[in-house]
């Protein structure tokens, strides 16, 4: 997690000064510092890690410091007792007037000997404070799927779009060349209907496929918080291959042990558990010690019986002692706290086996769709070889009179299919390799960079396509 950066940064400062397309690693660079997601991620994970320092606080020395100043006024009647010139007890109503300042200065210090609970919480927080970092860690890798995904599939929708607007330019000649035979007797009026239906639905197609270009490349901006106009693109001749010679057994292996977000889960469910010792401390006692320092000085005087008296003290020194605390009832909260903490726990050990088991699912679907992959993309570029032909052959048998106009149409829709599926079939093999790697908790700028060196095509928005303009 701290590495990363630096690799990135050494990575970016071997790319050309002057790029004429932002590649994948400069586009996740631009995401890194742009992402808003990240951002919440890498905050939420300071502030958890401040956690563990305030557990750990609880257990250091406690110093307070105090001074008061108080100013004191008492008016009283009492029944003074006194002896008479012959030596006989008499007794009298007085009253008393006292005025009274007193300042008192010190400090007192607590710290801990025994408290079990605050020895678990801070367990329990450090716990918390390591998954964090994990987590951070998965936000990172979920960083580069989510801009790879929408990296390719602005790809995708521009490809989609240049066949969208190849198929409009090809349906536009078949209108005119139906109309044409139209003119002379060779066609019926069939075809131009025909032909004419099939243009203009290619021209909403059309329409769509630029609203969907525009639409990718704000996805695109909502991560980086950069518009990004020119991509790079996989060339023509791009043929897939596995990643590395490793089974699915070792892929799902590797995942379990290394997968951050379900690390993450695993401390998390250590910390549930440190929560149970915490709420079951509620039942032990407490042992502290305390100190302090005063110093106490009083100022004043008292009135009674017409006599005024002055009562200044002052008093200073230190204290020291041990408080032992022992729960005996509390009216069942303690109890109700530890079934708290245990349902907890029991419900992230059920969090953590789901994750677990979704875990392996997935690091085998995504092993499988890479490797069905190779097959499809190779598939897909046979069928969009076999669709051009068929177009191709389809327009020579019209104009020999073979073949209808309905079948050139048929055969260019066919062909416009087999272009889309070409495309996404190829990127959507590239997002299964960093899909993998993500499962596996392998994923790393190395594999952006591998899969950056792939895209050497420079990809540009078509000039008539409403995100140039």
């Amino acid at each position: 997690m701290i590495r990363r950066p630096l690799v990135l940064a050494l990575a970016l400062a071997l790319l050309p000064a002057v790029a004429s397309a932002e590649d994948l690693l400069q586009t996740y660079e631009l995401a890194r510092t742009g992402d808003p997601v990240l951002s919440a991620a890498e905050a939420n994970r300071l502030a958890v890690r401040e956690g563990s320092v305030q557990a750990r606080a609880a257990l250091l020395p406690q110093i307070n410091g105090q001074a008061t100043l108080t100013r004191t006024r008492d008016h009283g009647r009492t029944v003074q007792t006194d002896f008479d010139e012959n030596g006989n007890i008499v007794s009298f109503p007085a009253s008393s007037d006292s005025e009274t300042t007193t300042r008192r200065v010190g400090v007192s210090a607590d710290q801990v000997l025994f408290d079990f609970g605050r020895f678990s919480t801070l367990r329990s927080q450090r716990a918390l404070s390591e998954a964090s970092d994990f987590q951070l860690e998965s936000a990172n890798d979920d960083l580069i799927t989510r801009t790879s995904a929408a990296y390719f599939n602005v790809l995708v929708q521009l490809e989609t779009l240049a066949a969208a607007e190849a198929a409009e330019a090809a349906l536009k000649r078949q209108l005119d060349f139906a109309e044409k035979r139209l003119e002379v007797g060779l066609a019926p009026i069939t075809d131009v209907h025909e032909a004419r239906a099939q243009y203009d639905s290619a021209r909403a197609s059309t329409i769509l496929a630029r609203n969907a270009v525009e639409d990718a490349y704000q996805a695109l901006a909502e991560i980086t918080g950069q518009p990004i106009r020119t991509l790079k693109g996989l060339p023509e001749d791009f043929t897939p291959a596995l990643p590395e010679d490793k089974g699915v057994e070792q892929w799902v292996q590797t995942a379990i042990e290394n997968n951050p977000a379900l690390r993450a889960m695993e401390l998390q469910l250590r910390s549930a558990e440190a929560d149970v010792q915490t709420a079951r401390a509620g039942h032990l006692p407490t042992l502290y010690l305390n100190a302090s320092y005063g110093d106490d000085t009083s100022w004043g005087d008292r009135t009674i019986l017409g006599r005024t008296l002055p009562t200044d003290s002052e008093g200073y020194g230190p204290s020291a002692g041990l408080t032992l605390s022992v729960p005996i009832f509390s009216g069942g909260a303690t109890q109700s706290r530890v079934r708290q903490a245990i349902a907890q726990r029991d419900a992230t050990q059920d969090e953590l086996e789901q994750q677990r088991r979704a875990l392996v699912r997935n690091t085998r679907a995504a092993y499988q769709a890479l490797v069905a992959g190779i097959s499809e993309v190779e598939a897909r570029r046979l069928a969009v070889v076999a669709a051009r032909s068929a177009y191709e052959a389809s327009q020579v048998g019209l104009e020999v009179g073979t073949r209808t106009v309905l079948d050139v149409l048929a055969n260019q829709r066919n062909l416009f299919q087999a272009q889309q599926a070409y495309a996404q079939a190829r990127y959507n093999f590239l997002q299964a390799r960093l899909t993998l790697e993500r499962a596996a908790g392998t994923l790393d700028v190395e594999d952006v960079a591998a899969i950056n060196r792939l895209l050497t095509a420079d990809i540009t928005v078509p000039a008539n396509d409403a995100v140039s303009r």
